[in-house]
């Protein structure tokens, strides 16, 4: 049996209490962007933050962690190919459903952050701490 890929995705405050994973917003639909490639994911993160938008770590997941997580949260996944230029939407939201330093989301619109539920968060923490 072959091991899972290994993506980078996109976290804000990781490691934290408030962690959120950065999602890319398409109408009514959530997208998480699976990057093959580290400078990928850190060339996208950089263009986000020229647009103000807040600091984002890239963290690598194993492929299947992430797409599991984005059927149960209800989230579609993409997979940014390695050497494929992810640009950011020209304008970012007002306000992000991720609010810095705080556990109480905010109300978002188009380019988001989502943040994960503690008690969902957690689970997937010990999931993927249990593969390392």
């Amino acid at each position: 049996m072959l091991a899972p890929k290994r993506i980078y995705i996109l976290l804000l405050e990781a490691g934290t209490e408030n962690e959120g994973i950065h999602t890319k917003k398409m109408g009514d639909i959530d997208k998480v962007l699976m990057f093959e490639s580290e400078d990928d994911a850190t060339r996208f993160s950089l263009m986000l933050e020229a647009q103000d938008y807040p600091e984002t770590s890239v963290v690598a997941f194993p492929s299947d962690e992430i797409e599991a997580f984005c059927r149960e949260a209800g989230y579609e996944c993409e997979l940014v190919e390695e050497g494929r230029l992810e640009i950011p939407p020209e304008g970012n939201v007002e306000e992000l459903d991720y609010s810095k330093g705080s556990s109480e989301p905010a109300s978002a619109t188009p380019e988001t952050e989502s943040e994960i539920p503690t008690p969902e968060l957690d689970d997937i923490r010990r999931r993927l701490e249990g593969l390392l």
